[in-house]
Parts: C-alpha cells; structure tokens; sequence
C-alpha cells in the first residue's frame, strides 16, 4: 500500500476502529473513521476512500445497507466487510452485493493488512 491511500472505516465499536486506525496510520496510510451507516456513506463522498472496511452491525444504516447505496450509485470502492456474523449465508450475502472481501471478527490485524493489500493491488 502506498503511503497516503486513503482508508475508510466503518466500525461502531470505538475500540476497534481506533485499533485499526493506528494500524493503518503506522504503515503510512490516510484513515477516517465513521462509527454508523449514514455517516459511513457521506464519508466515502467526501473523502474518497481506496477502500473501506466496513461493519454489518451498525446504528442508523447496517453495512449491508451501506453496501447496497454504495453499489446502486455505481460507487466501485472496494470493500472489505469486518463483521461479527459469520455465517455462509451472510458472507454469501454480502459477497453477492458487491463486497470484495469478507473477514469475520475476532481478527488478526495482520491477515487484514494482507487482505487490504491484495485488493489494493488488484485496484490500482
């Protein structure tokens, strides 16, 4: 990941957004954080993310939700949905919406760094 890519997260646990965050920021990466749906959606108009990491569980808008507004205005960001739920039926789900990738919570900041990676190669 180049340095200054500009990363979204949608979390509504404060503690793992910011976890992630720090993440990000120590490898030289842009991040903005939204803690619910809609502010989820204005974040990704106004700051243009290369990707977004993004919750199901969330107030106001689930990610799912989100998802869907992103996909039906023909927003291509890639998406790695971050989720407690981890059934196939909602990674299916979710797949089949337009995520590009889905890691279930708990999870290894490593392992998303590397899926972070790969989507970014694949899109830049």
């Amino acid at each position: 990941m180049k340095p200054g890519t500009r990363i979204l997260i949608v979390e509504d646990d404060s503690s793992i957004a910011r976890l992630v965050q720090l993440e990000l920021e120590h490898r030289g990466l842009r991040v903005r954080c939204a803690y619910d749906g809609p502010s989820g959606l204005e974040a990704v108009a106004d700051f243009d993310p290369a990707a977004v990491v993004l919750d199901i569980m969330l107030p106001g808008m689930d990610g799912v939700g989100v998802l869907k507004k992103l996909r039906q205005k023909g927003n291509a960001v890639p998406v790695i949905m971050l989720t407690a739920r981890d059934t196939a039926a909602d990674k299916v789900h979710s797949l089949d919406l337009g995520a590009d990738d889905y890691l279930t919570k708990p999870f290894d900041t490593e392992e998303l760094m590397a899926r972070l990676r790969a989507l970014l190669r694949r899109t830049e």
